[in-house]
C-alpha cells in the first residue's frame, strides 16, 4: 500500500541564538517523524516611494546575502543532530508573520525561537509567534528553555492540558502523538477553577464530590489515547487551581508542554487563549499549540484522512453526525489502516 509523503516540519531561522535552539530542536523532530525539514528565512524589504527603490538596492542586496548566511549556517546545525533528515531551505521576502502562516498551511509543524535578534524579551513572542499560534493552519512549537540561554531540556514527561474543550482535545491527540515519539510519560492535567476570588459558590460547595467528578471526567477524555497509546504511561492531575499557574509549574521538568489556541472561555476570532499566552511568554520548556482543526469543523462534510480531504456525506450513527478520520494516536497517520469515527463537535489536530 502507497504511504503519503509526511507534512514537513518548518522552522523560522533569523540568526539568533533562539533561533538556533529552534533549528537543532526541529531537526530532532523532523528526524522522529519520518519527515522533511524545511527552514525559512524571511526578509522584510523597506517600503519606499518609488522614486528612491534604486538607492536601496545595495541595502535589500545584503539582506539576501545574509539571510543566505544564515541558512546555511543553520542547515549545517541540523545536519549535526539530525544527518538522515532531508533538509531545504526557503529564503522569501514579506512580512515575517504573514508568510509563516501562508507556509503553516502545508506544514505538519511550525517551530519557532522565543525571541530574534532584536533582543526585546517577549518582542517577538509576543507578535510573530502569538500571530502564528492563532492563525496558522498547524501546530506552532516556540522553543524556550528555562532561560534565554538555556538549551531546552530532552527528558521528563510532555505535559497537557485538558478541559474537554474541542480545542483541548487537539492537544491531547497531539501530546499522545509526541510522547509515543519519545518514548516519554504523559502528564495530563486537568485544572478546573480559576475564580480569582472566594464566591458563595466556592463556601457551600463540596469539594470533595467535585473533585471526583473532575477526576473521572479526566479519566473517559483520556481513555481513547490510552486505549491507541497503551505503552505510554499516563499521571493525571486533577487541581482546583488556575491552568495557567499549575501548567507553568510542570514545565520545570517537563521536555514539552502542549495547549489548544483556545479553552472552555475561546471565543472564535479572537486571539489566543490566555493559558496559551502565559505558556509562550513564561513557560520553561518548548511549548506546543495547537489548533483546532479546520479540516473537522461543525457543520462540514470534508473527512479528514491524515491530511487528505475529500467530499463525501457524512455518516449518521446513533442519531448522531459522525466522521471518519484516520487516528490521530497513531505512530505514524501516513502508514495507519485504521479508521475511527469522531463526533461532529470534536476536533482533530490535522
Amino acid at each position: 500500500m502507497s504511504q503519503t509523503v509526511q507534512d514537513p516540519v518548518v522552522v523560522g531561522v533569523d540568526g539568533s541564538t533562539s533561533a538556533t535552539q529552534a533549528v537543532l530542536w526541529a531537526a530532532r523532530e523532523a528526524g522522529r517523524r519520518g519527515a522533511a525539514l524545511v527552514l525559512v528565512h524571511v526578509w522584510t524589504p523597506i517600503p519606499v516611494a518609488p522614486l528612491h527603490v534604486g538607492s536601496l538596492v545595495p541595502y535589500h542586496d545584503a539582506l539576501v546575502e545574509q539571510g543566505g548566511l544564515w541558512l546555511r549556517e543553520a542547515s549545517a546545525a541540523a545536519r549535526e543532530v539530525a544527518p538522515d533528515v532531508v533538509i531545504s531551505t526557503q529564503l522569501v521576502s514579506g512580512s515575517a508573520a504573514g508568510r509563516l502562516i501562508d507556509r503553516s498551511a502545508s506544514a505538519g509543524l511550525l517551530v519557532l525561537g522565543s525571541r530574534g535578534l532584536g533582543g526585546f524579551a517577549g518582542l517577538v513572542v509576543g507578535s510573530i509567534a502569538v500571530a502564528l499560534a492563532t492563525h496558522g493552519h498547524c501546530p506552532v512549537v516556540v522553543v524556550r528553555g528555562a532561560d534565554p540561554d538555556t538549551v531546552p531540556r530532552q527528558d521528563g514527561p510532555v505535559v497537557v492540558g485538558v478541559d474537554g474543550s474541542p480545542n483541548s482535545r487537539a492537544a491531547l491527540d497531539f501530546a499522545f502523538e509526541a510522547a509515543a515519539l519519545r518514548g516519554a510519560p504523559l502528564t495530563a492535567v486537568h485544572a478546573w477553577s480559576d475564580l480569582p476570588v472566594v464566591t458563595v459558590w466556592e463556601l457551600t460547595t463540596d469539594w470533595h464530590l467535585v473533585q471526583q467528578n473532575e477526576s473521572e471526567a479526566l479519566s473517559q477524555w483520556l481513555a481513547e489515547g490510552r486505549a491507541h497509546h497503551p505503552d505510554v504511561p499516563v499521571e493525571e492531575v486533577v487541581v482546583r487551581d488556575g491552568p495557567a499557574h499549575v501548567l507553568l509549574e510542570h514545565t520545570r521538568t517537563a521536555q514539552l508542554v502542549v495547549v489548544g489556541s483556545r479553552g472552555r472561555g475561546g471565543f472564535r476570532g479572537l486571539l489566543l487563549g490566555s493559558t496559551s499566552q502565559a505558556m509562550i511568554q513564561h513557560a520553561a520548556c518548548p511549548v506546543a499549540v495547537v489548533p483546532r482543526c479546520r479540516r473537522c469543523e461543525l457543520g462540514t462534510t470534508s473527512i479528514c484522512l491524515g491530511g487528505a480531504r475529500s467530499r463525501s456525506p457524512v455518516v449518521l450513527a446513533n442519531a448522531k453526525v459522525v466522521r471518519w478520520i484516520r487516528s490521530p494516536f497513531t505512530r505514524s497517520r501516513q502508514s495507519c489502516s485504521r479508521l475511527w469515527p469522531i463526533r461532529s463537535e470534536s476536533g482533530c489536530w490535522r
